[in-house]
């Protein structure tokens, strides 16, 4: 790999320069939200830097005035929406299975890419941009950053690794508190909990402090900045893929509902949800 690269996707883009990559997220849904193409192309991306030995540390940020808006619902539901809706057999549910395995293949690579990822959110990181921040080392905000876990407003439990990577980093209440609630918070609360390192004045502000923190970084044995990251994951890997399954195995049997049906009715209408809990 050339010391400057770019290799562009349709839900992202991703640049390297003097050991550190920068991958962007950009859509091709409203506020960068993740449709199929992302959850194909984040895995094929994050193996790259992974074996890529000039790349020692990874910048993830979003293109635009967003992080993440999170799952592109509307744009999945081919995917989705047979698995989803209505009385499912066994072959349904078992693919519905295998689908959520490879959307936790994503945030998964990210978790498990040997070279430390720092998250730089700005503007809205929602749901699935949770999760995947939730999967890098670092997490970097600008005061104009706001989160949410909302899967719960769309009747559906988070299965792509929050609910698992969360309490590691912001401990078990609040995690309990964002996936109950659906709130949102913003940076300062962020801050408060744990969620993010640091909030900066401004995008511009943030994007630079996450480049010099990569360079410092960068700066160091890369394959004892590697080891730490391995020391530190071997703490939580195993139970993390443990309660992973347990979240895809639980989806595959539950997700289908009423009550998914009226969040994916009243999304399209534009209204409020009236769940029934069938």
């Amino acid at each position: 790999m050339p010391a400057v690269m770019s290799n562009d996707y349709r839900s992202l883009t991703w640049e390297c320069a003097d050991a550190v990559a920068e991958v962007v997220l950009r859509g091709p849904g409203k506020g960068n939200a993740m449709g199929p193409d992302f959850w194909r192309e984040v895995p094929e991306v994050f193996t790259a830097l992974d074996q890529d030995e000039t790349v020692r540390v990874v910048i993830l940020r979003g293109e635009g005035k967003q992080f993440s808006y999170g799952l592109d619902v509307m744009a999945m539901m081919n995917e989705l929406g047979p698995l989803v809706m209505g009385e499912l057999g066994a072959a349904s549910r078992a693919r519905l299975l295998e689908l959520i395995g490879q959307m936790q293949r994503a945030t998964n690579r990210i978790a498990h890419c040997r070279k430390p990822v720092i998250a730089a959110v700005h503007g809205w990181c929602i749901g699935g941009g949770l999760d995947v921040i939730a999967a890098c080392d670092i997490r970097l905000c600008s005061a104009d950053a706001r989160f949410s876990l909302r899967e719960v407003k769309l009747a559906i439990v988070a299965d792509i690794g929050s609910l698992q990577r969360l309490p590691y980093i912001i401990g078990e209440g609040h995690t309990r508190e964002l996936a109950f609630t659906g709130k949102d918070i913003d940076a300062a609360h962020a801050l408060r909990i744990g969620l993010v390192n640091t909030v900066y004045d401004s995008p511009e502000a943030l994007l630079d402090a996450a480049r010099q923190m990569a360079r410092d970084i960068a700066a160091n044995p890369p394959l004892v900045v590697q080891g730490i990251k391995q020391v530190m994951n071997y703490r939580t890997d195993s139970a993390v893929a443990d309660q992973l399954r347990y979240a895809a195995v639980w989806n595959a049997a539950f997700l289908p509902s009423a009550d998914l049906a009226e969040a994916i009715a009243a999304l399209s209408e534009r209204r409020a949800p009236r769940f029934q809990g069938e």
